[in-house]
């Protein structure tokens, strides 16, 4: 049984409004000279490639743009970044936007740096050595990509979502700034926010870190739920409770904006450490074949997943409800569990995620296919609360449907 906990992190976090504007500082403090820069024509149009830029040009480093990501990134795109790279001998990789093109920079980093392919480094602790400085600046919030150790891509050939575990890709450097999701859509703005309460509700109640079957000492994908990470996930929750809905609702909402940013970084730090669990297996393959957004599969399963744990988290589930609002005077522990997954559903349902499968494509005959790849992550099944079978994860998918 193990007796200790660590916990990990970006080297260096800016938070704050404006804080874009220190990013040329902090990059010049690294001796950093060449940046390339890994983002999208989206951001470029809408002017937010300049913004993050601007500053680090003016301090007289020499910057490249890859403006090619995409989003739900493919292999293929990862082989065109890593040219990029190869041309231009940069001495760090900064990503501009959302999670896809922040993991996008992590794997350019990790190939140009180590060679291979991306298959090489799938799964967990497979980068050998530290790889070229890793800069994040989010553009959404939700992923915390800009302080975790994953990146994420689809795997169009085998149709499923593919990942990358490992402490040499979380960022060196990460500045959010909250003012960079001002613009953000609404639809972005609400698949993002609810994949940062998917993030800090399974961290939470993953698997506890005294529970895990793993000598002291020895490396692991995650942690386990660890009083660190309670401290994060609740405050996490608490701050989507409050700001989600008036985030998709009013993009003039400032408040609510700086809100959810702050959320989503608080549950990416919740998360790359103590863990994701069965909504994140689920949503791989689900989302490589029906090809929603991350962050949409994660909170369409979210709460059939929590109905799926709830005997084993009684006491956090009835926390959540409390954090998300929930009136749970007089309640029973049990009875407040079962109200927060009713607000998580009410949340959805106000924010215009999916509450089926079905409504995003899936068919009955898919569902044996995607419980399988998803039992065949075991390190997302070590990590939920209830040890499940495939039989199990089919059930659940066919009460999604």
């Amino acid at each position: 049984m193990r007796t200790t906990w660590s916990f990990f992190s970006a080297g260096q976090l800016t938070f704050g409004v404006a804080a874009i504007d220190q990013l040329g500082k902090w990059i010049a403090r690294l001796g950093l000279t060449r940046v390339l820069v890994v983002s999208d024509q989206v951001l470029r149009e809408v002017g937010l490639l300049a913004r993050a830029c601007d500053p680090v040009t003016s301090v007289g480093v020499t910057v490249e743009v890859f403006d090619e990501g995409e989003a739900e990134p493919s292999l293929q795109v990862v082989a065109k970044a890593v040219e990029y790279a190869r041309q231009f001998r940069p001495d760090a990789i900064l990503g501009v936007g959302g999670g896809s093109n922040m993991d996008l920079a992590k794997m350019t980093a990790t190939l140009y740096t180590h060679g291979g392919q991306p298959a090489d480094y799938f799964g967990f602790d497979n980068i050998p050595g530290p790889v070229l400085p890793i800069l994040c600046v989010p553009t959404t919030a939700g992923t915390g990509s800009e302080v975790s150790a994953s990146a994420v891509f689809t795997d169009v050939e085998n149709q499923i979502k593919v990942s990358t575990l490992s402490n040499y890709i979380r960022p060196t450097l990460a500045v959010v700034d909250p003012e960079l999701t001002y613009s953000c859509p609404a639809k972005v703005t609400a698949d993002s926010g609810i994949d940062a309460l998917t993030h800090a509700i399974e961290g939470y109640t993953a698997t506890d870190y005294c529970q895990l079957d793993v000598p002291p000492g020895d490396p692991v994908a995650y942690e386990g739920a660890h009083p660190l990470g309670d401290c994060l996930a609740e405050r996490a929750i608490a701050l989507v409770g409050r700001f989600l809905a008036r985030s998709v609702a009013d993009s003039q909402d400032r408040e609510a904006r700086d809100g959810m940013s702050l959320a989503a970084t608080l549950a990416g730090m919740t998360f790359s450490n103590c863990g994701v669990a069965l909504v994140h297996a689920l949503e791989y393959p689900l989302g490589g074949e029906l090809h929603c957004s991350h962050g949409e599969g994660n909170g369409l399963l979210l709460p059939y997943v929590m109905d799926y744990n709830l005997s084993q988290r009684v006491d956090k589930f009835a926390r959540v409800g409390e954090l998300l609002g929930v009136d749970v005077a007089g309640l029973t522990p049990e009875q407040s569990a079962h109200r927060a997954i009713e607000r998580v559903r009410q949340l959805r349902r106000e924010i215009g995620i999916p509450n089926r499968i079905r409504e995003i494509g899936g068919k009955q005959e898919q569902l044996a296919q995607f419980a399988a790849k998803s039992f065949a992550i075991k390190r997302l099944m070590t990590m939920n609360p209830r040890q499940p079978s495939e039989a199990d994860l089919l059930g659940i998918l066919q009460t999604a449907l």
